[in-house]
C-alpha cells in the first residue's frame, strides 16, 4: 500500500468497548457528550467513544419518537478491531484518514466489505450510522474515508493539530491530519477541507477507492488465514449519504478494475456539467434569496421559518438588501418577499423544497457552506479566504485566544466546517441590519461573475465531473423529495437520467416526506412531518447484498410511499418497507 504515508494504529475494541457504538449503546448514543476525566488531556479511548457518538447524532434521528433500534436499525455490540493510517493521493498535499473495522463475527461465507465516505466535511466516523450501521451488524467489514476533509483542525496560533489517536501535537512533533505549514501566527483556525489548497473535493472518488484498498489489506491482517482477500473472491459494496454519496458515485467512475461490486448512494452532492445544477450555483443562490423568499406568508407555519413567532429581522431586511442592488423587484417586504421566492421557483426550487429548507439559514449553513466551498475551489490557504472571510477561535462572542479545553475535543466534536466548537466564521460582514449581505452577494458574484476569480471559481467546480461507472454495475441512489439542502431536482434526478440515457440501469427511490437532515427530526415540528431516509438505505442495501449473494433476484422495485407519523411515535406501516 504505497499510498499509506503514516504507521498504521491497530487497536481492539471488545469487553464494553466494541466497534459499532464504544460501548455506550443506543441509550448512550442518545445521551450528553461523553465525558472526558481531564477535559485539556481527554484520552485516545475517549476521544473516540465520543467521536462514534458525534457521528451518530449528526446523522441519525435518536429520538425516542423516531424509531430508530425499534422499528428499523440496531446498535449491538459488535467487537472486533481497528485499523487508522493516513494516506495520500498521487499528487496530494494532504493526507486524507483511511479506518478499517474489522469484526470478530466477519462472516467468512460472504466475505463483504463495505467502503464509505463521510457525509458533509465530517471526521472519520461521520458515516458510522449507515456504514458501520448496515455492514457490521451484517458480518461485513467497514473501510472509511474522510475524504480530505475532517475534523483535523489546525490551530496557527499554536501551530497544533490532530494526530493519529485524535489528540493534539504541536507541528513537526508527530504526524497530523492537517498541517499547512509555514504560515502566519495570526491566520486563525485552518481547516482541511477549506485550507489544503488540493480541493480533495476533486478527489473523493480516489479516496474512496483507496479506502476500500486499505479495507482489504486489513482483512488480509486480521483474518491471515483467510487471505488474501481481493476484489475477485470479496464482495466491496459502496455506500454513503450527502456528500459521502457524491463520492461513492465518483468512485463509481474511476472504478475500471472491477473493485466495487455495487454502490447505494443516498442524497448524493454529484455533478454532472451541462445537467442539473452545482453545489455552488445553488448554494449561493439560496443564501442571498431564501431569507427574503421565507418572510412571505406561504412559509408562515414552516418549522424555523418563524422562530419563536418572530421572523428574523435580517431576513426582513434581505428583500430590501437585494432590492437596492437591483437583483430583487418590489417595493414593500411583502412584495420583495414574493419575488423573491418567485425567483427561486424559476431557477428550480419546489415550494415544499424552500420549506424544508428554512432550516438552513435559521442554522446559517449556507453561508457557512458558501464560504468554505468558494475557499476549497480556490484552493485558497488558511489566511487568505474570498469575500474576507476567516475561521477565528472565539470566547465570550469575541476573537480571542483558543480555548484549550474546545480545542482538545475538536477531532471528536467539530463538523469540519465551521462556524461551531469554539471557531467562527467572522467577516464579510457589515454594520448594516442585514450584516451577512455583502459576503453572501460577493460569493454568489463568484459564481455569476466574469472576472478572473469567478473563472477560477468555474475551472474548480468543472473539476468536480462525475465519470459513467461501468456497464452492468449495480447503482441505487435514494433521495428525499423535501431535500432541502441537495435538492433532488439539481442531483440525484440529473445524474440518474444521464444513466439511463447512456443505456445504465440504475435503481432509483425519490422518497415523499423524506428531507436532509434525518438528524433534524427530533426537533420540534420536523419529526411530525417528515420521515427518516436511513431505513430505505438499510432497505436497499439487504436487496443489494441478497442480490450479490444469489438469495434473490430484484426487479426494479416501486418507490415506497411513506406517511409522516404526526405528533405521535413512528409506526413501522409508515415507512412502506416490505418485510
Amino acid at each position: 500500500m504505497d499510498f499509506l504515508v503514516s504507521d498504521i494504529r491497530h487497536t481492539e475494541h471488545r469487553h464494553g468497548d466494541d466497534l459499532l457504538s464504544a460501548g455506550l449503546g443506543l441509550a448512550g448514543l442518545r445521551g450528553v457528550p461523553v465525558p472526558f476525566v481531564q477535559p485539556m488531556q481527554p484520552t485516545p479511548a475517549e476521544l473516540r467513544r465520543r467521536a462514534i457518538q458525534s457521528g451518530w447524532k449528526g446523522i441519525a434521528d435518536l429520538g425516542l419518537l423516531g424509531g430508530f433500534g425499534r422499528i428499523y436499525g440496531q446498535v449491538v455490540s459488535v467487537s472486533g478491531q481497528e485499523f487508522h493510517a493516513f494516506a495520500k493521493i498521487p499528487g496530494a498535499c494532504q493526507p486524507h484518514r483511511v479506518m478499517a473495522q474489522v469484526p470478530d463475527e466477519f462472516d467468512p461465507r460472504t466475505r463483504c466489505l463495505v467502503v464509505t465516505a463521510s457525509p458533509g466535511s465530517r471526521g472519520i466516523y461521520g458515516g458510522i450510522a449507515l456504514a458501520g450501521a448496515w455492514g457490521l451488524t451484517h458480518g461485513c467489514a467497514v473501510a472509511y474515508t474522510d475524504k480530505g476533509a475532517g475534523t483535523g483542525y489546525f490551530d496557527t496560533a499554536t501551530r497544533t493539530g490532530t494526530t493519529l489517536e485524535g489528540t493534539r501535537a504541536v507541528a513537526g512533533s508527530a504526524a497530523l491530519e492537517f498541517d499547512p505549514g509555514s504560515v502566519p501566527g495570526d491566520a486563525g483556525v485552518a481547516v482541511k477541507h477549506a485550507h489544503s489548497t488540493d480541493q480533495p473535493e476533486a478527489d473523493w472518488g480516489r479516496h474512496v477507492l483507496q479506502a476500500a484498498h486499505f479495507g482489504l489489506a486489513m482483512l488480509d491482517r486480521a483474518f491471515p488465514e483467510q487471505a488474501p482477500f481481493t476484489p475477485q473472491n470479496t464482495r466491496v459494496i459502496a455506500t454513503g449519504l450527502s456528500n459521502g454519496g457524491g463520492a461513492v458515485l465518483q468512485a463509481a467512475g474511476l472504478d475500471d478494475t472491477g473493485l466495487l461490486d455495487a454502490v447505494v448512494a443516498l442524497e448524493p452532492n454529484v455533478h454532472m456539467p451541462g445537467r442539473g445544477r452545482a453545489l455552488f450555483d445553488y448554494v449561493t443562490e439560496a443564501a442571498l434569496y431564501m431569507p427574503s423568499a421565507l418572510t412571505a406568508s406561504a412559509f408562515a407555519r414552516v418549522p424555523l421559518a418563524r422562530a419563536g413567532g418572530m421572523t428574523p429581522p435580517s431576513w426582513m431586511e434581505r428583500g430590501r438588501s437585494l432590492h437596492g442592488a437591483g437583483l430583487l423587484d418590489g417595493v414593500t417586504t411583502s412584495a420583495q418577499a414574493e419575488s423573491a421566492a418567485a425567483q427561486l421557483h424559476a431557477s428550480g426550487w419546489r415550494r415544499e423544497v424552500i420549506a424544508t429548507a428554512a432550516s438552513t439559514p435559521a442554522f446559517d449553513i449556507w453561508r457557512a457552506l458558501g464560504a468554505g466551498y468558494a475557499s476549497a475551489y480556490l484552493r485558497r490557504p488558511v489566511g487568505r479566504m474570498p469575500c474576507g472571510f476567516r475561521y477565528v477561535a472565539m470566547q465570550a462572542g469575541v476573537p480571542g485566544p483558543l480555548d484549550a479545553s474546545t480545542a482538545a475535543a475538536w477531532w471528536a466534536d467539530a463538523s469540519g466546517i465551521p462556524p461551531g466548537e469554539g471557531v467562527s466564521l467572522i467577516g464579510g460582514t457589515d454594520f448594516s441590519f442585514d450584516p451577512n449581505f455583502s459576503g453572501e452577494h460577493g460569493l454568489r458574484q463568484l459564481w455569476t461573475g466574469d472576472d478572473a476569480q469567478a473563472h477560477a471559481l468555474h475551472e474548480g467546480v468543472t473539476a468536480l465531473a462525475v465519470r459513467l461507472p461501468r456497464e452492468h454495475l449495480p447503482i441505487w441512489v435514494l433521495h428525499g423529495d423535501e431535500d432541502g439542502l441537495l435538492p433532488p431536482d439539481f442531483t440525484s434526478q440529473p445524474y440518474i437520467h444521464w444513466l439511463e440515457e447512456a443505456g445504465r440501469t440504475p435503481r432509483y427511490w425519490q422518497v415523499p416526506h423524506a428531507q436532509h437532515f434525518d438528524a433534524f427530526l427530533a426537533l420540534p415540528g420536523f419529526g411530525d412531518r417528515y420521515v427518516p431516509l436511513l431505513p430505505y438505505g438499510y432497505a436497499a442495501l439487504d436487496r443489494t447484498l441478497d442480490e450479490l449473494t444469489g438469495k434473490a433476484t430484484l426487479a426494479r422495485l416501486p418507490t415506497p410511499q411513506p406517511r409522516p407519523r404526526g405528533a405521535g411515535a413512528l409506526r413501522a406501516a409508515m415507512l412502506d418497507l416490505a418485510p
